[in-house]
């Protein structure tokens, strides 16, 4: 039985119909990702399937008490506690049921209650392990450092945390709640190339269904089994991870075409025969094609969604040494340097892939080049002929209050009708060239700056991740157009699609000193699988083993406090006994001086205490022998 099931759904937003009569089943482990161009309705789909946003037709039905988790693209952990409180709000039926065990014990310290919460003790304890009691904090440790955070950072408040660790944060928090269903709307943006592959591990493991809108091609190979693409209001489905659907999608666009080509060829000699005779002898055979002709059902032409055309041109010639760095330290405080390079060389025609942990320095070294900030020491040496191309990951080189016809403008064009032609080629068009470039949004940005990128005339490109922002199909013409362009690539990314494509060495940030991988990143990869020194994370034992150890402890805690409990009735039996011996010896005493006395009511009263006592120390002892 599927979780969830979508029949003839569409979605409108007043005139706009973003699709219509679609449907889709999740089922149980489903490893789903959602893809096609920016603005088709993936996010819509979404927030349809979490119950955010409503349908204009057609219905969504959950399975009774599904557990639904989704991260929208932008959103940040919220709160006024610490990290580590954020995540524990991920187990606070654990933490009662502590709690609750916690006061048990207590009470089994008490004669008059150890009886009743040993019977409540069990049965209590047994569940508290078998939903991961005592593994809970491992497993909060293991996910904050999977993804990117300092055991330093676990009691910072959330407050403190920035936008993008938010993220991160909220992120962690979702994967520790383990819902039956999890959204994910781009949940790689924030993270650097270490904790990208890190969710993939834990994705491929987890036992619940995914469905994930991303754009990074490898995070997909890595862990989607099926793939739905949204485009023109149609919702398509494909078997396999990313690169199956790639290679589908092209081999079912080639048969749709030649199937239209042919249908194309039929139809223009059907009706170049009925031109011929239906006024003639053969008009009878004519009037049949042409019924026929009328009842063909048609072949749509094969559509493709529009996508940027880039034109990096022919650069002209540098020399062959493009970039030198030597003796060369990054950062902006002497005290507090960001990392070093002994010497590194870039050569005209490669591409070098500048990677490292979020942080690390990787766009500061950019900066470095570009003179926007200064080295702390060393010596940077551009090449002769080179004529620098620098797109920056925030648009900061962009102008907010720009128009975007102004924008085109100001890069060297001549006249409007230039500057309008290239930004068609972005995906602008009509009244959208007089937009502010701050009212875009970061894809729209991007394209922007990839317009000016272009019309530079560069012949070395440093790339602050191109890819940001970009829906796939754009991402594959880029990669296309860098694969073919003719000067010379530095370019930061955590895109290893683009990476393995395009870089033939990478330049990789490792404990404040870069790295020199020469034959690309599988090397590196190599090198992180075989030297590179492993945090000590905390690693979770499988499954079984991990619950014969907790029943182990557990075990042996309740026999040691069942000894404790067993040990103290025994002292306290003792007491009681010396006790009632002790007034047993007085008793014989009184009664002895009452009979003397021929006090008759008072040995009568003396010899009924006597004889309960006895009776009460013959129960006692029973019950001393029986715990000894």
């Amino acid at each position: 039985m599927s979780l969830i099931i979508a029949s003839n759904l569409a979605k409108s937003y007043g005139a706009q119909d973003v699709f219509d009569g679609i449907g889709f089943e999740v089922p149980h482990r489903a490893r789903i990702a959602l893809v096609g161009p920016n603005g088709t309705g993936k996010t819509t789909i979404l927030r349809l399937i979490v119950g955010l946003d409503q349908p204009s037709a057609g219905q969504v039905s959950r399975a009774r008490g599904l557990r639904v988790s989704y991260m929208p693209q932008q959103a940040r952990l919220e709160g006024t506690g610490t990290l580590w409180k954020a995540m524990e709000a991920a187990f606070v039926d654990l933490i009662a049921q502590a709690q609750r065990l916690h006061r048990l014990e207590e009470q089994m310290a008490d004669p008059d209650l150890a009886e009743a919460a040993m019977e409540r003790y069990g049965p209590l304890l047994e569940a508290f392990e078998m939903a991961g009691g005592y593994t809970y904090p491992a497993r909060i440790e293991q996910v904050l450092i999977g993804l990117g955070f300092d055991p330093d950072d676990f009691h910072i408040p959330v407050a403190h945390l920035s936008g993008g660790q938010r993220t991160r944060a909220l992120l962690a928090r979702l994967l520790l709640e383990n819902p039956d269903v999890l959204l994910l709307d781009e949940p790689t943006n924030h993270l650097d190339l270490d904790g990208i592959e890190w969710l993939e591990e834990y994705l491929k493991t987890w036992e619940g269904a995914l469905v994930v809108v991303a754009h990074d091609r490898a995070f997909l190979d890595q862990v989607v089994t099926q793939v739905w693409e949204l485009s023109f209001g149609r919702l398509t489905l494909y078997n396999g991870n990313y690169t199956h659907y790639a290679a589908q999608r092209e081999e079912r666009q080639e048969r749709q075409q030649a199937l239209y080509e042919r249908q194309q060829e039929h139809i223009a000699r059907t009706e170049d025969y009925i031109r011929r005779y239906k006024a003639g002898q053969r008009s009878k055979q004519a009037l049949g094609r042409q019924k026929r002709l009328d009842r063909l059902e048609r072949v749509d032409r094969p559509r493709e969604a529009g996508t940027i055309s880039i034109d990096l041109g022919q650069p002209l010639r540098s020399g062959d040494l493009v970039l030198g760095l030597y003796d060369l330290v990054v950062g902006y405080a002497p005290d507090a340097p960001l990392f070093a390079i002994d010497e590194v060389e870039l050569r005209r025609g490669q591409c070098a892939a500048l990677i490292g942990p979020n942080g690390s320095g990787k766009t500061s070294l950019l900066r470095t080049v570009l003179g926007d900030v200064p080295a702390l020491s060393g010596r940077i040496r551009l090449g002769a002929g080179v004529h620098l191309g620098y797109f920056a990951q925030t648009q900061a080189q962009l102008d907010r209050d720009k128009s975007l016809l102004d924008t085109i403008l100001d890069a060297g064009l001549p006249s409007v009708g230039r500057a309008r032609d290239v930004l068609g080629r972005y995906r602008f068009s009509g009244d959208d060239v007089f937009k502010r470039v701050g009212d875009l949004s970061g894809g729209e940005q991007t394209r922007v700056a990839l317009a000016v990128l272009a019309l530079q005339g560069a012949n070395f490109l440093m790339l602050d991740e191109p890819t940001n922002n970009l829906d796939i199909p754009s991402q594959e013409i880029l990669q296309d157009v860098l694969t073919h362009f003719g000067g010379t690539v530095l370019l930061v990314a955590h895109d290893r699609y683009l990476i393995r494509a395009l870089a033939s060495r990478i330049w990789a940030i490792e404990g404040q000193r870069l790295r020199i991988f020469e034959r690309g990143y599988d090397a590196y990869r190599e090198w992180v699988t075989a030297e590179r020194p492993q945090p000590a994370a905390p690693v979770l034992q499988p499954e079984r083993e991990r619950q014969q150890r907790d029943a182990e402890r557990a075990a042996q805690r309740a026999a040691q406090r069942e000894a404790e409990r067993l040990a103290q009735q025994q002292a306290d039996l003792e007491a009681a006994i010396h006790k009632i011996e002790a007034r047993l010896a007085q008793l014989e005493v009184d009664l002895a001086a009452a009979s003397t006395a021929q006090e008759v009511s008072r040995v009568a009263e003396l010899g009924a205490e006597y004889t309960r006592l006895e009776v009460s120390l013959e129960d006692h002892l029973r019950r001393w022998e029986a715990l000894a």
